[in-house]
């Protein structure tokens, strides 16, 4: 035994260093373990953080206290608000990082905190003792003792690449894969099966004809991901557009036998959401081409990430189907596409606090549990490492609801409904997305942060601040009538908006897409203000207000759902009234509340209330018990 630790990450991506740092931020003194320590928080697809609904995930996760959103803010080259001309609800943040800085960055918060020790290792084993576990293995047989084990492994379980006929165990391109690992969580009796995913090939910038490619440059005031950012870089790379053809079309068609995709090779299962190059043009051969991205890896390297270009061909075809694209007739291969297979457990077999329901102290996060992405996979290592420290603290979990933040709805997905493919963050996800929007995570989460001690009180109390003015400038805009007078309607007509006939207050007014807070500046009572958050909150309240109204009634709703508790081991055989197809999957993923055990694939209003009865005589006959003991 090397020493006994509270908690152990077992894996460095973005899930174990969220891990870790929470564990270690909560009071915990806590091992993180990575095959290299040089690879810690590697990207090792597109080095971009944030995306359409993942943005949100950034967001939430600093909110909390995490790190992935400061780190981005510190090492981006490119900065875009996606769905910028629509409602502030499907809004979100992406950024180009540059990989090694990202990396580097991360690595050096990791080092630098307090009671969180690195050790580079191969993890071979969980130690198990009954149904407990008590620390981890690693490839020279020397045991680790740990309370909580957090095990985030990213695609390194039992991962096979495949480029064309060849395929070769490894974790990613480069690094030897976990075998032992995955053949020890098998052998712990958890039901697992086999992802597939992918990255496209690296090009040489200096043999790209740009000239002739279509060229976007970062949005000029980006806002950063990080409550803790006050300035972002300023050196900036733009990216680049260009298209398949018919010529690509017709290479990957010719040679499709030669996909390992499409030969048998591959049994894991690919993302519909995120199809290879080869899955486009077979399932989509009525477009005429695809789109082709160039982002730049960093500012001081040659490599360009051609996003749309993923496929798993030979490297000899590689070059000839990136040659085909325009702008690319001369571009060079650094890093060949390929595709990889790995090993996750099926998320169903954990509570929601991702601590597996057969072995008590073991958690698990990121792909092992099914996901796809960095975002996602920082959000579950955040959620895991708080909780890992908590259990091992003896506190409650720290658990939320579907209507707090995209990490519970996610959350609740996974250990609810199972995968049966990648999951993927979506705005479609959170039927409360109107409430759970990337502009409010702070207000909704940074007292969540607190409470567990990772965020810091100063910070904290100036937040607060910048809510009570956001309160108090509703409240002026509320209080502050203008009236129809000739001088009014001429300054809203100068304006851009209609007249108009009958009083309003400055809050109503407010309400018209085309007006904004500082439009409202010619009128007594308005009031300047400089925080640009403040600003925006106010008018995304004023512009909302009905909408955001309807959809907390129905979160209330929900919320008494959620209240209604189901006893844990409740024997669902004994309600007969339930079909035994249901009977397995109550049995199976053990709902911890009415509210959850709704969102079971299958579920129907009567066997919700047959449950319901049934747990109602349960609670009753324990009364009756207890009152006959007295």
């Amino acid at each position: 035994m090397h020493r006994k630790y509270d908690v152990i990450v077992v894996g460095g991506g973005h899930a174990g260093c969220e891990a870790a740092l929470a564990a270690a931020r909560m009071g915990c003194e806590t091992l993180l373990f990575n095959i290299n320590l040089d690879s810690v928080a590697l990207m090792s697809c597109n080095p971009a953080i944030g995306g359409l609904a993942k943005g949100q995930l950034v967001k939430e996760v600093d909110a909390i206290g995490g790190e992935m959103g400061r780190i981005a803010d510190l090492t981006a080259v490119h900065f875009r608000l996606l769905n910028a001309s629509k409602g502030p609800a499907v809004q979100s943040s992406r950024f180009q990082c540059d990989k090694q800085l990202y990396r580097l960055a991360m690595k050096s918060v990791v080092e630098k905190e307090k009671r969180l020790h690195l050790r580079q290792g191969l993890v071979t084993g969980l130690i198990v003792e009954g149904d407990k576990i008590t620390g981890v293995v690693d490839q020279t047989g020397l045991f680790f003792g740990g309370r909580a084990v957090v095990v985030t492994t990213g695609t390194f379980l039992n991962g096979l690449i495949h480029i064309g006929t060849a395929r070769f165990p490894a974790g990613r391109a480069g690094e030897i894969a976990s075998l032992e690992l995955a053949q020890s969580l098998r052998s712990l009796g958890f039901e697992m099966g086999r992802m597939k995913t992918g990255t496209p090939p690296r090009l040489r910038a200096s043999t790209i004809d740009f000239s002739i490619l279509e060229r976007q440059d970062s949005d000029p005031d980006p806002e950063p991901f990080s409550y803790r950012t006050h300035k972002l870089r300023e050196e900036r790379l733009p990216s680049y557009f260009s298209y398949t053809t018919a010529e690509t079309h017709r290479l990957i068609g010719e040679n499709i036998r030669l996909s390992p995709l499409y030969s048998g090779a591959i049994q894991g299962i690919s993302a519909r959401y995120c199809p290879s190059l080869e899955d486009k043009v077979v399932r989509f051969a009525d477009k005429e081409r695809h789109p082709v991205v160039l982002e730049f890896e960093g500012l001081d390297t040659e490599e360009i990430y051609a996003k749309g270009l993923g496929n798993s061909m030979p490297p000899e075809l590689q070059e000839r189907i990136v040659h085909s694209v325009p702008g690319l007739e001369q571009a060079e291969i650094m890093r060949s596409a390929y595709a990889i297979e790995y090993d996750f457990v099926q998320p169903t077999q954990l509570r929601q606090t991702l601590e597996t329901k057969k072995i008590t102290g073991l958690y698990l996060a990121g792909q092992i549990n099914g996901t796809s992405g960095y975002e996602e996979a920082a959000a579950q290592g955040l959620w895991a490492g708080v909780n890992a420290a908590l259990a091992v603290q003896e506190k409650p979990p720290f658990v939320l609801d579907r209507s707090d933040a995209y990490i519970a709805v996610m959350i609740d997905d996974l250990v609810t409904r199972g995968v049966d493919e990648p999951y993927r963050m979506f705005t479609s996800r959170a039927e409360y997305r109107l409430i759970l929007r990337e502009d409010n995570a702070l207000i909704r989460l940074m007292g969540k942060g607190h409470a567990l001690g990772l965020i810091p009180d100063d910070a904290h109390e100036r937040f607060q601040e910048r809510v009570r003015r956001i309160q108090d400038g509703l409240e002026n805009l509320s209080a502050t009538r203008i009236y129809p007078v000739d001088d009014v309607n001429r300054t809203l007509q100068a304006m851009g908006t209609a007249p108009i006939r009958n009083p309003v207050t400055l809050f109503q007014l407010l309400k018209r897409d085309e007006v904004t807070y500082d439009d409202l500046k010619p009128f007594a009572g308005w009031a300047p203000i400089a925080d640009r958050m403040v600003k925006k909150q106010i008018e995304i309240e004023a512009r909302y207000e009905g909408y955001i109204k309807r959809q907390l009634e129905a979160v209330q709703k929900m919320k008494t759902l959620e209240a209604a508790k189901i006893p844990v081991g409740i024997d669902y055989q004994a309600i007969p009234s339930l079909s035994n197809e249901l009977k397995m999957k109550l049995a199976r993923i053990e709902p911890a509340t009415i509210g959850q055990a709704q969102r079971i694939p299958g579920m129907t209003q009567s066997a919700l209330t047959a449950i319901l009865i049934f747990v109602k005589k349960m609670e009753l006959q324990a009364r009756q018990k207890k009152d006959l003991s007295v």
